[in-house]
């Protein structure tokens, strides 16, 4: 192995029922560097990670590590952890009743003579890691009163004090908003210095060319590429990702909305919900788009929640169809023709002992009732419809959707709402943490829905999506709906009117 090289993976193959996962995929990691794993959702990214970090038992390929002697085979996540291998990923996978100090050495805790966990020896450690890597926090507080980027870097320092020589990063900015974003990047830079190797799997392209020194491309569970970073521009990075030049988003051609003569698909006036979203008025036409726009807690979900239901309405009025309604659930606002896609897919969305069929089919059930059971060829026939219509890659109807990439999961929470034929569709962060090639297909989706007639609520942090689908932006602040802006906008307009409220 080459002196500089920490980490080879070479031929690395497997295959999960029906799907090749991995065919003959090769990574090199070089010491002190960062280097990006891209490709769209269904690459492989995941697999490969997961075979690195000893998840997955692959059927064929090696991996070798600086400084140990033949091939590596990992059978569990602490194995990988011995030969110098962590992972942190987007959801922190540690204790938030815990404080910063005890997440940092939960199940290595130093012990006294009298073997008692020694809580002075790792409290004291915990504040000069911190301190080493310039996390400003007090580790006697818990994780749980910190930020998810703090946890993160708390994640990160855990695995850095472990004497981790790989550092995987997986999708670490999906839920971080920009300044959180450069703390954390401040964070990776000094861990480079250090020369520690890291592994960055993102989907946000200005972020590879912000922090990252190479590229190893993967598409359709295959190696397509390692590059440096200053030899393959964006447009050519996506033309690797995707096996073709990537269509012009901007030719997206939206259908402007003469909202003078337009029919009301929902006006609210004074919602709001005690504690999350200030009273608000808004109304979104009969084939329009309205994006809404505001940093991470600035109260965009909850006003979205507010019209669904999801949160009971506190204060004000809601008319659908010009007719006055009194939303108290969720079945409420489906029986009135609504669809809420959430921000939160895992969570809120997906259910992932259930089939990719029966995910389909479960908003349109709950909607018929319980006396009114789809037939099977019902169920058949609406899941393959959907499946064929967005493209979802699945071996079958039939196959779990946890066994789905993150991508084809939210394709299929797409379809759930779609099967219902909602004339209101409220789609929280549709696109987010999922490739290139999908965003597209989904905006395309979104303007053809509202050519089609129906209304959609839009909520993004990528203001250049919202501004290729939407006729209107909303922008919230601190709770609170501050701006309405219209016509032809910018990046910067709508930036601006975040910043700075009524500008």
């Amino acid at each position: 192995m080459d002196e500089n090289v920490v980490l080879t993976a070479r031929g690395i193959t497997m295959t999960f029922p029906g799907v090749k996962a991995l065919d003959n995929v090769d990574l090199t990691l070089r010491k002190g560097e960062v280097h990006a794993l891209m490709g769209e959702n269904g690459a492989g990214k995941s697999t490969l990670i997961k075979c690195l970090t000893g998840i997955n038992d692959f059927e064929a390929g090696e991996i070798h590590i600086e400084g140990i002697e033949g091939p590596v085979k990992n059978h569990s996540t602490a194995d990988a952890q011995n030969v110098g291998i962590s992972t942190v990923y987007q959801e922190v996978n540690l204790c938030p009743n815990l404080s910063v100090a005890e997440n940092l050495f939960i199940g290595r805790e130093p012990m006294t003579a009298l073997h008692m966990i020694d809580r002075k020896s790792y409290t004291k450690r915990a504040r000069e890691l911190m301190n080493e890597l310039g996390i400003e926090v007090d580790v006697t507080q818990n994780l749980e009163n910190y930020s998810l980027a703090v946890q993160q870097m708390v994640a990160i320092a855990r695995a850095v004090d472990m004497e981790c020589k790989v550092l995987i990063l997986d999708e670490p900015t999906s839920s971080l908003d920009e300044g959180e974003v450069e703390k954390l990047f401040t964070l990776i830079r000094k861990l480079k210095e250090d020369g520690v190797s890291i592994v960055f799997v993102t989907h946000f392209l200005e972020q590879v060319y912000a922090v990252c020194d190479r590229i190893t491309v993967l598409r359709n569970g295959t190696f397509v590429g390692e590059y440096p970073i200053d030899e393959l521009p964006r447009v050519k990075l996506v033309a690797a990702m995707m096996g073709k030049d990537l269509d012009d988003l901007a030719a997206i051609e939206k259908e402007e909305i003469d909202t003078a003569h337009a029919d009301m698909a929902i006006s609210a006036r004074e919602l709001s919900h005690t504690g999350t979203v200030k009273p608000f008025d808004l109304d979104v036409y009969k084939g329009e788009v309205v994006g809404v726009a505001g940093l991470l807690g600035s109260g965009r979900s909850e006003l979205a929640r507010v019209i669904y239901g999801a949160d009971r309405a506190s204060t004000g009025n809601l008319k659908v169809k010009d007719a006055d309604v009194n939303i108290r659930q969720p079945i409420d606002a489906m029986n009135l023709g609504m669809g809420l896609l959430p921000d939160d897919r895992k969570a809120e969305g997906i259910i992932g002992e259930l089939s990719v069929r029966e995910n389909i089919i479960l908003a349109l059930q709950a909607k018929k009732g319980a006396f009114k059971l789809l037939s099977p060829k019902e169920q058949i026939e609406i899941a393959d419809r959907y499946i064929d219509l967005l493209q979802i890659k699945t071996a079958s109807r039939d196959t779990l959707v946890k066994q789905l990439s993150g991508g084809n999961q939210q394709k299929v929470i797409l379809a759930r709402w779609l099967a219902t034929d909602p004339d209101f569709l409220i789609l929280d962060e549709p696109t987010r943490g999922i490739d290139v090639g999908t965003k597209s297909e989904i905006q395309k989706l979104i303007v053809k829905l509202a050519k089609e007639g129906k209304s959609v609520l839009f909520i993004s942090s990528e203001i250049m999506e919202m501004l290729r689908t939407s006729n209107r932006m909303v922008i919230m602040r601190d709770g609170q709906k501050v701006n309405e802006l219209t016509g032809e906008l910018t990046q910067e307009d709508v930036m601006g009117a975040i910043a700075g409220g009524e500008s």
